[in-house]
């Protein structure tokens, strides 16, 4: 890997214009991966003008000509999956089989949206005026600048390019400048599939400058960013210019609530794979813990020695289950989310600080806290981090109303044998993603994404191809 990972503008493969590089550090070792190009507002420029050059004989192929290329890319990601996990592992740090996990979901995203593509249907509607006659056209957004952050670097942008070619959008993709290198495998296989030049798009580099030209550029007509809150809003305002249409995934704060009917120990087990995976450094992962006070014993002692016994090195090893955090900021926000905890009065059952087990690498044990008291960081900021903090309750609504104390609503686990429980619960608590006894819900034919500050619009399932999508009236009137 040590020739320069470059862009994809108009179907060549290019160099910053002014050849500056940026080093991808693998997180596990803390050494330098690879160079990439490094733009800024320039190429990305010059890839929104060839991909609006692009985008009136994508838009005018049939949905099935479009479909073949997605598949094609999805088989392609499939046979090149353990290669493209590697460098995924490597450069972002997940264990290898997460990085595996990734690539295969990503595949099946533009699997699915292949064939959803196919079911953008329009709609005849009954006139009330005799001789008129009324139906609705789906027509494609137009050029989509999609920008992902660098915990899913392969996952968050299949969640928008395959629904945007699809949809008969051509595209911009920006990765995080961080984690490109796995994107670039997923670019060489639509490139092999057979996506004609300037279709989809690669740029790497500034994120202030690029996103000033997507915000600024006129042809570029929808943003898709997943990413934090903070420059959600910022990226918001900026379309508010030309009235740009956006979908924003971000922020999240997911509770997790234990009732008194649930196996303790079982749920305990589940709640540590969903809290750990990726370091805590998902989205939807659950961050705040609440045991109905029943169980409470019973889950914390599970959950500590499940916790202590997670295998944590490096993601290419065999048999880690916990990698290292993704950059010595996050490790550094970790240590300071349990610092502000202790200081108020936490207790730290398990882990609590970097590992003294490895010499280089951003390694965070991972971290079980109880006795937090409710204004401490890790209960009012969206943590991004390996901890777990165990609250309780002992009431139904007290829980729902605790859940809801929050601006964000991505996500909520509940963990309940009870049917009125489940369905008081789906109604009552503010997220976009209701998980019932399942600690990992995503999936390519389901609706993705959050309610208030934790987002706008949904990606995956129907939603998400209806988000490149926007829908024309045609009224018809007849000769008498």
């Amino acid at each position: 890997m040590a020739a320069i990972g470059q862009m994809l503008i108009g179907g060549q493969w290019c160099n910053a214009d002014d050849s500056r590089t940026l080093g991808v550090i693998n997180p596990a070792t803390e050494e330098v991966i690879q160079e990439v190009a490094y733009a800024g507002r320039a190429e990305t420029r010059r890839a929104i003008e060839v991909a609006q050059k692009a985008m009136p004989d994508w838009m005018k192929k049939t949905s099935w000509e479009r479909a073949r290329i997605l598949k094609k890319t999805a088989d392609l990601m499939r046979e090149r999956c353990e290669a493209i996990a590697r460098i995924l592992t490597l450069e972002q740090g997940k264990p290898l089989a997460e990085a595996r996990a990734e690539i295969l979901h990503s595949a099946d995203t533009y699997e699915w949206f292949a064939e959803e593509g196919k079911r953008a249907y329009g709609q005849i509607i009954p006139p009330a005026v005799p001789g008129k006659r009324h139906l609705t056209l789906k027509h494609p957004v137009g050029v989509v600048a999609s920008i992902s952050p660098w915990n899913f670097p392969v996952t968050l942008q299949a969640r928008k390019i395959a629904p945007a070619l699809a949809a008969g959008c051509t595209v911009v993709a920006r990765p995080a400048s961080q984690t490109p290198l796995s994107l670039i495998e997923v670019f060489k296989c639509l490139v092999d599939a057979g996506l004609p030049p300037g279709v989809a798009n690669l740029v790497i580099g500034s994120a202030d400058e690029m996103a000033a030209e997507f915000l600024e550029n006129k042809a570029v007509r929808k943003i898709s960013f997943t990413g934090s809150t903070e420059v959600g809003k910022q990226l918001m305002r900026g379309c508010a210019d030309q009235v740009k249409r956006i979908s924003l995934e971000l922020g999240g704060h997911a509770p997790l609530i234990v009732f008194p009917d649930a196996d303790p120990e079982a749920v305990a087990n589940l709640a540590v794979i969903g809290k750990f995976r990726n370091n805590g450094q998902v989205c939807i992962c659950p961050s705040r813990f609440y045991v109905h006070r029943d169980v409470h014993k019973e889950f914390t002692e599970a959950a500590v020695e499940r916790a202590r016994k997670l295998k944590l090195g490096n993601g290419l090893d065999d048999g880690v289950e916990i990698g290292p955090m993704f950059e010595e900021k996050a490790l550094a926000k970790t240590l300071g989310l349990i610092d502000d905890a202790k200081s108020r009065g936490a207790k730290v059952l398990a882990g609590g600080q970097r590992s003294s087990k490895f010499d280089r690498g951003y390694f965070f044990e991972p971290t079980v806290v109880t006795d937090l008291p409710s204004d401490c960081r890790i209960l009012t900021e969206e943590p991004f981090a390996p901890i777990m903090p165990l609250l309780d309750f002992n009431n139904i609504d007290d829980v729902i109303a605790q859940a809801n104390n929050t601006p964000y609503g991505l996500a909520a686990y509940v963990f309940t044998n009870d049917l009125t429980t489940a369905w008081k619960m789906s109604e009552g608590l503010e997220a976009g993603i209701l998980c019932i006894n399942d600690p990992i819900p995503a999936t390519p034919q389901c609706p993705f994404g959050g309610m208030k500050e934790s987002g706008l619009g949904r990606e995956l399932a129907h939603e998400g191809l209806e988000a490149y999508l926007e829908t024309k009236f045609v009224s018809i009137k007849l000769k008498e």
